[in-house]
């Protein structure tokens, strides 16, 4: 058997490689190198709950080696006591530790997970910045509804600045996700979520989609720039310069193009208004969510299945056109008619 001095020493020089891998790595690991107030905050509960777990976890297993070497067959100094069977004290200190730390945690859970909601708004005296983001095979969409411009693959905004994204896809579900900014959140068609962060450094920030979604889903990145006032208002100067214009045609191209590769930032320096609004009722069409709020109107120029089509080229999905040609009285039900026929139940499916 080995010695346990003669482990320690072999298990030393590993243990301290990988410290320092973790240390000089620690941008990499962008989830714990955050650059905005909810990364920060959502990194402190990490950080908690895995001590406290770890307050159970690390003397169990100090223990484990302990008594496994103390009372080793070889070792006839140590106590043997066959018929021993119960002790008040260990049944005590094994029980109500492992249950304080889970009431901590459950506090702790409960409480951020309310600070933290993605869908509250920042407290900031600064205007916030709103982002109308679309998922698209395999690329990101992002119009700034304010500034009338779009950018594909590619967001600014002032540092210091909270973010309002409102997001939805005219696809397959993705997930949004910063991870130097916090939260990840779904986007699903015919639905719209809302995520809200902040960057408190001026940098530069990978963004991605962390949920498979075909075969361009490797190339489905973006980068997020937080930059000085004046550099937001310049490059808004640029992208306004740029000559196409994002409108339903434009829109419909560019979904169309399903790239395999990145696909390249391109600048809109005008836009349709309502786009966003229209991609979500286009994917809608009769089919209402229970206890969800639909402020968005089915178009009504066909574009419901045309919306339907562009999933046809995904695996496993099959086309839905025919929910183009469903009953138009249909159409003026709202959700509220349909809780009250007894889907009441699913009122909270929504926020």
């Amino acid at each position: 058997m080995i010695p346990l001095k003669t482990l320690g020493r072999w298990l030393r020089p590993g243990l301290l490689l990988s410290l320092l891998v973790m240390l000089t790595g620690c941008d990499a690991v962008a989830i714990l190198s955050p650059k905005g107030q909810i990364g920060q905050d959502e990194k402190t509960l990490l950080i908690t709950a895995t001590v406290l777990m770890l307050l159970v976890v690390i003397p169990v297993i100090i223990m484990t080696l302990t008594f496994a070497w103390k009372y080793r067959a070889s070792n006839t100094k140590a106590r043997y006591e066959p018929k021993w069977s119960h002790s008040t004290a260990i049944e005590v200190v094994v029980w109500s530790i492992p249950c304080m730390i889970v009431l901590v945690l459950a506090v702790l859970t409960w409480r951020s997970s309310h600070a933290l909601d993605p869908y509250r708004p920042l407290d900031s005296d600064v205007k916030p910045v709103t982002i109308e983001a679309i998922s698209l095979d395999w690329k990101w969409l992002f119009i700034y509804p304010e500034e009338k411009v779009a950018v594909v693959n590619e967001i600014k905004f002032p540092v210091n600045t909270p973010l309002n994204f409102k997001i939805t896809s005219d696809s397959v579900m993705n997930a949004f996700f910063i991870p130097h900014l916090g939260s990840m959140i779904y986007s699903m068609a015919a639905m719209e979520t809302k995520l809200h962060l902040i960057a408190n450094e001026t940098g530069e920030f990978p963004g991605m989609s962390s949920h498979y979604s075909g075969a361009g889903f490797a190339k489905m990145h973006f980068t997020a720039y937080s930059v000085t006032d004046a550099e937001y208002r310049q490059w808004l100067d640029q992208v306004r310069a740029g000559e196409q214009t994002l409108d339903k045609a434009s829109f419909k191209a560019l979904g169309e193009a399903r790239n395999a590769e990145w696909y390249p930032v391109t600048y809109f320096g005008k836009t349709e208004e309502g786009l966003f609004n229209w991609v979500i009722a286009k994917h809608m069409g009769d089919n209402k969510h229970y206890g969800m709020k639909h402020e968005h109107k089915a178009p009504a120029d066909g574009a419901a299945a045309e919306g339907h089509d562009a999933h046809a080229g995904h695996e496993g999905h099959e086309g839905h056109a025919d929910a183009a040609a469903a009953p138009a009285e249909h159409a003026g039900h709202t959700a509220d008619e349909h809780a009250a026929a007894g889907h009441a139940g699913h009122a909270g499916s929504g926020e």
